[in-house]
């Protein structure tokens, strides 16, 4: 056996679990099929850490995300992650949003996350925050090597085997990897990479989500993350800084077929500009610097699959993760040791996170990823 557990993808959560069953004591080989992690869609989101105060109660999600919330800053720390600790503001923009601003304000109190409503119907939440996304799963990875997991990039998986004791995994050049038990965090690809294993029981489908980035207006920092009133479909374009002292506005959110249109549409200004304006002023006479757009891993009537596969014994999906995986990581990742536990990769106590300074990438993270996605 290559490990006792091979995780699929090193994404932001692909990292996390790595990591997580590492400081476990697991023996943990990641394979990502990029050259480096994080260049999909855990590159090319928000880079917002989200308190879950507008997540629907009960719900999967928002139990994750609640609960990375009590994981993540030890992680920060030891990590020395950069993050940019502004709060955000959702004004109402009219009369009718205002009961919606107050039901928000009510469920964030049942999640027992800290919001206040104020006179004039706007919700601040102090908690919400902004990281640099490329470098929290870079420090995550990092972090799971040097607990002892290996990472292997350029391992596209193009088959899935029984093997004794466990699962072989064929990528498309030839190399063969064992494990007792895999981990399917693909992201776009899990649906994919779960059908190799004979399990059909979901598919993922990418939702776009494209940006506008600009320079401050006037010169002139924003000092928090603009929220919109959120719609059942979408949280809505929201407008947030950037750890670089950019602002940005965004997302679109296009359901589509293709994985491998990272584009930006033409239309994309459009829609986006006078929705960000509108909470924003100063933007309606800006001009973007860059534009770029992530591809969320959306289910087909699902989301945030965590569950062994129905098909494949010894295949465990972590799979329809959408806009919060970052935000939600570190919890999806406990759950997941959870699961692999009770597959029979017994796992020890947590040992202490070694601590380290992640790389420092040459440029933006929003302008790594998307360069790389348009090649």
């Amino acid at each position: 056996m290559d490990g006792e557990v091979a995780v699929v993808g090193a994404g932001v959560v692909g990292s996390a679990v790595a990591l997580a069953l590492a400081r476990r004591g697991a023996s943990v080989v990641v394979l990502e099929a990029e050259p480096q992690p994080g260049l999909a869609a855990s590159g090319t989101n928000s880079g917002i850490l989200h308190t879950g105060f507008d997540s629907p109660p009960g719900e999967l999600e928002t139990e994750l995300i609640l609960r990375s919330a009590g994981l993540r800053e030890p992680v920060l720390d030891a990590l020395r992650l950069p993050t940019l600790r502004c709060g955000a503001l959702l004004r109402p923009l009219e009369a009718s949003q205002r009961e919606m601003a107050a039901a928000l304000a009510h469920n964030a109190r049942a999640n027992g996350v800290t919001a206040t409503l104020r006179e004039d119907g706007s919700l601040e939440v102090p908690g919400e925050a902004v990281t640099d996304p490329v470098a929290f799963t870079l420090g995550l990875a990092a972090a799971a090597e040097r607990h002892g997991a290996s990472l292997r990039t350029g391992f596209r998986v193009a088959g899935v085997e029984r093997a004794e004791g466990g699962l072989a995994l064929l990528a498309d050049s030839g190399e063969r990897v064992t494990a007792r038990v895999t981990v399917n965090c693909a992201g776009l690809g899990a649906d994919e990479v779960a059908r190799l294993g004979g399990d059909d029981s979901f598919e993922v489908y990418p939702r776009k989500g494209e940006f506008l980035v600009f320079g401050p207006p006037g010169g002139e920092p924003l000092e928090r993350i603009l929220l919109p009133v959120p719609t059942k479909r979408t949280k809505g374009v929201l407008v947030f800084p950037t750890l670089d002292g950019k602002v940005v506005a965004g997302p679109t959110a296009v359901d589509g077929h293709d994985k491998s249109d990272w584009s930006v549409r033409p239309e994309a200004r459009s829609e986006i500009l006078p929705q960000a304006a509108a909470m924003y002023p100063p933007l309606e006479s800006a001009e973007p610097v860059a534009a770029y757009a992530g591809l969320r891993p959306a289910g087909r009537g699902l989301n945030y699959l965590i569950a062994p596969s129905p098909g494949c014994d010894g295949l465990v999906n972590v799979a329809a993760i959408r806009s919060t995986g970052l935000t939600a990581s570190l919890g999806i990742a406990e759950r997941v040791c959870s699961i692999v536990d009770r597959l029979g990769v017994r796992l020890g106590r947590e040992e202490r996170l070694l601590e380290a300074e992640t790389p420092a990438l040459p440029g933006p993270w929003w302008r790594r990823t998307a360069e790389h996605a348009a090649k």
